[in-house]
């Protein structure tokens, strides 16, 4: 897969997230944040759950990359201890919050994601990723509306998943290609996150049934769409972008939320906000024009291994 085309496929990522954001907002009107983000990642997991089990088995056989596999389960794990947080901290926050303010909020995970790579693995992004990084975020704070945005206990849990997002965009890609098993390491998530989240939704909220019916279609849809088909398209995309890349094209799913919300709502964008619309699809139009240099999410072995792959 070329640079380019695992760009596309995380614009196809970013156009299933912005459609299921009114979808998560709707399904906490029955259930606390912990069962509906546990129900909705176990769902992820069984949609891809035969590609898991094929790619297991296929670690399996090979006798030399035993101690490989086993840091790949604790890596595995890992992220899907990210996922958690930052589902959970966001699902909170939209409790109180609007998905107006929670859709520019969680954008703020664009610039960390070079920040974080920067101080954390010692990888100094391309020069361009700052300005379309803070151009995006610029234009998700621009599309949201949130002008005045007035920070309550909602914002401040959403600004507080930021964190773990980014880090899971820094990660994943990673994680991914040096088990060279995306279906595996998407499935082991979303299973740690919603084996993790119903635990905690039965010691602190109480799983009732008759609510999670009344919640059945917000989480089938965030189940099967939202994470069983585009988290796993991300895990796969990350194997070839680069993270800080990445984020910005994912900050898309800002303009493709506020369009199903015309499509389906009768939502209208102001002037302000098609300026937002038109400096995010400028940065992620930068991207993808950008040529040259290795991608600074890859070791080059990785990068090696990828090009032999396409």
């Amino acid at each position: 897969m070329s640079r380019v085309q695992a760009n596309l496929l995380l614009t196809l990522v970013a156009l299933i997230w912005g459609s299921a954001f009114v979808a998560q907002s709707h399904g906490m009107a029955d259930i606390g944040p912990m069962a509906f983000t546990g129900v909705r990642f176990l769902i992820g997991a069984l949609v891809v759950a035969p590609l898991s089990w094929r790619e297991w088995q296929g670690l399996r056989r090979t006798a030399a990359r035993a101690q490989e596999r086993r840091r790949g389960v604790w890596q595995i794990g890992g992220l899907g201890v990210f996922l958690l947080l930052g589902a959970v901290m966001q699902q909170t926050g939209l409790i109180s919050t609007t998905v107006t303010n929670a859709g520019f909020l969680t954008a703020l995970y664009v610039p960390l994601v070079p920040l974080l790579g920067w101080l954390l693995l010692r990888q100094l992004p391309h020069w361009s990723v700052w300005p379309t990084g803070l151009s995006c975020l610029l234009g998700a704070f621009l599309l949201s509306g949130a002008h005045a945005l007035s920070i309550g206990v909602g914002d401040l849990w959403v600004i507080a998943s930021a964190l773990p997002w980014a880090l899971h965009v820094l990660l994943v890609g990673r994680v991914a290609d040096r088990l060279a098993a995306p279906f595996l390491v998407a499935g082991g998530q979303f299973f740690v996150c919603g084996v993790l989240a119903l635990i905690a939704a039965l010691l602190f909220e109480g799983v009732d049934l008759a609510a999670l019916r009344a919640a059945a279609l917000p989480i089938l849809y965030t189940g099967v769409l939202s994470v069983g088909i585009a988290f796993s398209c991300q895990v796969i995309a990350q194997r070839y972008a680069d993270a800080a890349d990445a984020a910005i094209i994912l900050s898309s799913e800002t303009v493709f939320a506020a369009l199903f919300g015309y499509l389906l709502m009768g939502d209208r964008l102001d002037l302000a906000g098609l300026g937002g619309c038109a400096l995010i699809l400028i940065g992620i139009v930068t991207i993808n024009l950008r040529t040259g240099g290795q991608p600074a999410g890859l070791p080059a072995a990785a990068t090696e291994q990828a090009g032999a792959r396409e």
